[in-house]
């Protein structure tokens, strides 16, 4: 993929600014661009906090939950909020990802919602991960299976953090999400 450079992503609609009467008035936007959906433990201060502090840089607001909530938040509004109102998600897999329900219900809201979904796998292969049937009423493992297999279906990075470089990593998943973010603008319906 043609590395897109800074410039590029300041051209993402963010929302308009107007002046009136000396006083500049932001239209309201969406909380988020970008969607990061992880499992804590595991990427919160590896891939998923580079990934939310890149982005932030270029411009791009990304939803990252420890960085994105204040205290007070209701957890499941914000983030179900959030889901609705970005372009594009991105789902930090890891090994131990499947075993959350928070992720599980983020991937799914987004597939639901037809968000696209840029997949990363971290130390982990694709075909590794599985959706319990014993942890979950049979509607919801079946809304998490096709979520998963749906994401799954999608073409996603790979990283090894024992091996892998991660300047690297944060810089190709970036180009994908600012990729997928302009995509998405030329799909949106013009009002």
């Amino acid at each position: 993929m043609q590395r897109l450079s800074t410039a590029i992503a300041k051209k993402i609609h963010h929302g308009h600014v107007l002046v009136h009467d000396s006083q500049i008035i932001q239209t309201l936007r969406p909380p988020c661009d970008v969607f990061i959906s992880h499992r804590g433990v595991e990427t919160k201060r590896s891939v998923a906090g580079l990934l939310h502090n890149f982005l932030s840089l270029l411009g791009v607001r990304p939803f990252l939950d420890v960085r994105s909530l204040k205290p007070g938040d209701k957890l499941l509004e914000e983030i179900n909020a959030a889901i609705y109102g970005c372009k594009v998600g991105v789902a930090v897999f890891s090994p131990r990802w499947c075993e959350s329900w928070f992720c599980l219900h983020e991937l799914a809201l987004l597939v639901e919602a037809k968000k696209r979904v840029i997949p990363i796998y971290c130390d982990v292969e694709a075909s590794q991960l599985q959706v319990d049937d014993a942890q979950h009423s049979a509607s919801d493992f079946l809304r998490y299976r096709h979520a998963l297999e749906e994401a799954k279906s999608n073409v996603g990075l790979s990283f090894y953090s024992s091996q892998g470089d991660w300047s690297k990593l944060v810089r190709d998943a970036s180009d994908a999400v600012l990729h997928n973010l302009l995509e998405a603008e030329v799909e949106k319906p013009q009002l």
